[in-house]
């Protein structure tokens, strides 16, 4: 039983979601083998063979595979699966968009968004927004897996001494084309891997306020800002900022809910967090149910409060 976890990097570093995946990998028995396709991703590959638990690292460099395209990437992880018996991807975007053209391709289900690894044929995945948990058993003789990166440690990023080995890599599908990409820049951390959110509700009212609130707050705490559905819908927030079942699922240190009802949605995204800090001036808010501290007031109150006493 060997496993291969598809990494995903940047070319020159390796993203906090692949270290989770080598977990889940390591719980799959046998040795734990990570691809890093790439155009210039040396630095990458060397970075993977550091994490802790990687037996051996694939280094793939080629052009088509610069970007990550999901085409190329399904043919090239299509031409070493023979090799594997379980293959694993974040339940990233990334991650959600090649595994399902692996599976198609291989004629295999797909074990999607698990949890747990109760055997090297059995996984744990939530359904129902996270208020029931299935068990799978998958009698295929490969298995194509995503891994939600909340129900796993990560590994360590640096002590292990995997060999890397480079491979030539696939030829182009020339089935779709990079033509460019828009990215937001933030001097905040990445909100999936943040130890520290804070969200904001529909309560905030207005684009202009979930600002006046919420970036002070963030910015005394070095926190990530999330935001529920219903705020994003209404336009307080930017999409990427939304936290739930429909946008990121996080698990951070610290959570806290301003002016959050907690729907089943935005609970099932983030109600694996550490601890859970709620203020809301509903004491019937369903979002105190999964708050380990609730603030039953008002957070136009609250918030400024709570920054203006962090100043001292």
């Amino acid at each position: 039983m060997t496993a291969l976890v598809i990494a995903e990097h940047d070319n020159a570093s390796i993203k906090p979601a692949t270290l989770n995946t080598v977990t889940a990998a390591a719980q799959c028995g046998g040795e734990v083998h990570v691809l890093v396709a790439g155009q210039g991703a040396e630095a990458a590959a060397q970075a993977a063979s550091q994490i802790a638990g990687v037996a051996k690292v694939i280094h793939v460099e080629g052009e088509p595979f610069a970007h990550g395209l999901a085409e190329n990437m399904a043919a090239q992880v299509l031409a070493m699966a023979q090799n594997y018996s379980h293959i694993l991807f974040p339940a990233t975007a990334s991650g959600k968009n090649i595994a399902p053209r692996v599976a198609a391709l291989l004629d295999v289900a797909q074990i999607s968004d698990i949890t747990k690894v109760d055997a090297l044929d059995t996984f744990e995945r939530p359904i129902y927004a996270g208020n029931a948990i299935a068990i799978v058993q998958s009698l295929d003789d490969k298995k194509v897996i995503t891994v939600r990166t909340t129900g796993f440690d990560a590994a360590a990023a640096s002590g292990g001494a995997a060999t890397v080995e480079t491979l030539a890599g696939v030829a182009d599908s020339g089935r779709s084309s990079f033509v460019g990409s828009e990215i937001a820049r933030s001097d905040r951390p990445e909100l999936t891997a943040a130890k520290i959110i804070v969200s904001g509700g529909r309560a905030l009212g207005s684009a202009e306020k979930f600002n006046e609130i919420m970036t002070p707050l963030a910015d005394k705490l070095g926190a990530a800002l999330g935001a529920s559905r219903a705020a994003v819908d209404a336009g307080y927030a930017p999409n990427d900022w939304q936290v739930g079942q429909t946008g990121k699922i996080v698990a951070p240190q610290l959570y806290i809910a301003c002016g959050i009802s907690g729907a089943i949605q935005h609970l099932a995204g983030m109600k694996d967090s550490k601890v859970i800090v709620a203020i809301n001036k509903d004491p019937e808010a369903p979002i105190f149910s999964v708050a380990d501290y609730g603030l039953e007031a008002d957070l136009f109150t609250a918030v400024p409060s709570i920054v203006a006493l962090m100043a001292y």
